[in-house]
């Protein structure tokens, strides 16, 4: 979107755990666009409740980035109106936009960061707009966000350029890079799991990172209201219909495969908590005996000396009364299990990490991975470290 006079840049720099990331004002869009917060806590700077009936039509044109948004202030009347964004609140002003006459209908202007004191949103004629901070209501760390809008761009990359920089690399040198590219990656998520376990407890997360993992990636932000909206006491006490709480959202079903449409994955987690209530605490109890294979051995002979097959299938059966298979129950072991257990019971699984199977990625991942030698044939089989490992070096350049 064009801006008038000087404005501040629409990316901000902010440190991550393992150095800066950029985060822009086009991701926090596609988090207001998507509902990707807890909207049942949004409210204005000064406490008043904001009720977001429509979040509006997404404008790639001048002028607010949402036009005729529905809303509701306090316990008033349905108000229709722009919305626009901004990283900071001094956004506003460095842009001009109450001198510009395409913002006159902005009925509120939500912002990353909160406002410094005494700040406050003018339009036209001095008319104070509310403000809105999204940042205490995000689901998930910044970084996280940004990592997983990185993770969605790459998905149109060819392998040449996915590649780059790897290919004048020894066997070695490669291998290492990957190692250590991985294994920050690895940290990165225990990390976000402990912030979640902090936020939620241990049940909490459990049932707010299966549903999550199970909305991914179209559906990911309206499973996380559904989490926060249902506990799992009551998906076990059998008061939640997997239709009546489908009907209750809003999903994205274009481009959803049959397998992955949300009533369907309601239903596999309602039947899943139903044979199995207690299944966080049977997780929290799972890997106390599991010996830690080491990272840098090969896949191959850690799969078969620890019977992974046969394991990841018990697994599912054990947690997930085998409602959930195939690569979406590896999406649940390694986003979901072995980074909160390893947070929640301070053991380092980074290797059964590593050599799990892959889950949903990227087609062009494993394509360069193969590529470069890294995966060939039942010797080298495709699993998970390696994988994350470009990953997490696509994702820093990405930065």
């Amino acid at each position: 979107m064009a801006h008038s006079g000087n404005p501040s840049p629409v990316v901000a720099e902010i440190q991550g755990l393992y150095g800066p990331f950029t985060f822009s004002e086009k991701l926090l869009q596609l988090i207001w666009a998507r509902g990707d917060f807890d909207r049942a806590r949004l409210v204005t700077a000064t406490g008043q409740r904001v009720q977001m009936i429509y979040p509006g039509r997404w404008n790639g044109l001048g002028g607010p980035d949402f036009k005729q948004a529905r809303m509701r202030f306090g316990d008033g009347v349905e108000v229709t109106g722009d919305v626009e964004l901004h990283l900071q609140a001094g956004d506003w002003a460095a842009h001009r936009h109450a001198q510009d006459v395409a913002y006159a209908e902005v009925r509120l202007h939500v912002v990353l960061f909160p406002p410094e004191s005494g700040q406050v949103t003018r339009g036209a004629g001095g008319r104070e707009i509310p403000v809105a901070v999204l940042l205490p209501l995000l689901h998930c760390d910044l970084e996280e966000y940004a990592a997983e809008a990185a993770v969605e761009h790459l998905a149109g990359r060819p392998v040449a350029r996915i590649v780059e920089g790897l290919r004048g690399l020894s066997p070695d040198e490669l291998a290492a890079e990957l190692s250590a590219q991985s294994e920050k990656r690895w940290h990165q998520k225990v990390h976000y799991a402990q912030l979640r376990i902090g936020r939620l407890g241990w049940e909490g997360a459990c049932h707010h990172a299966a549903l999550e993992i199970l909305g991914y990636r179209f559906n990911r932000a309206p499973m996380l209201r559904v989490a926060s909206g249902q506990s799992l006491k009551e998906w076990a006490a059998g008061v939640m219909s997997a239709d009546a709480v489908f009907a209750g959202e809003v999903w994205s079903l274009q481009g959803v495969r049959p397998a992955n449409h949300p009533r369907t994955r309601l239903r596999q987690y309602a039947a899943w908590v139903a044979q199995v209530p207690d299944w966080p605490q049977r997780l929290a109890n799972l890997t106390d005996a599991w010996p830690l294979p080491d990272s840098t051995a090969r896949t191959v002979e850690v799969r078969r000396v620890h019977r992974l097959t046969r394991l990841r299938h018990d697994l599912a059966e054990r947690i997930a009364a085998g409602q959930i298979g195939g690569s979406r129950w590896d999406n649940l072991v390694c986003d979901g299990w072995l980074p909160l257990l390893a947070a929640h019971t301070g053991r380092n699984l980074h290797g059964w990490w590593y050599h799990w199977y892959p889950g949903d990625l990227p087609p062009v991942v494993p394509r360069a991975l193969r590529e470069l030698g890294i995966f060939a044939g039942r010797e080298n089989p495709v699993c998970h470290g390696p994988a994350q490992g470009l990953l997490a070096r696509l994702l820093m350049r990405e930065g």
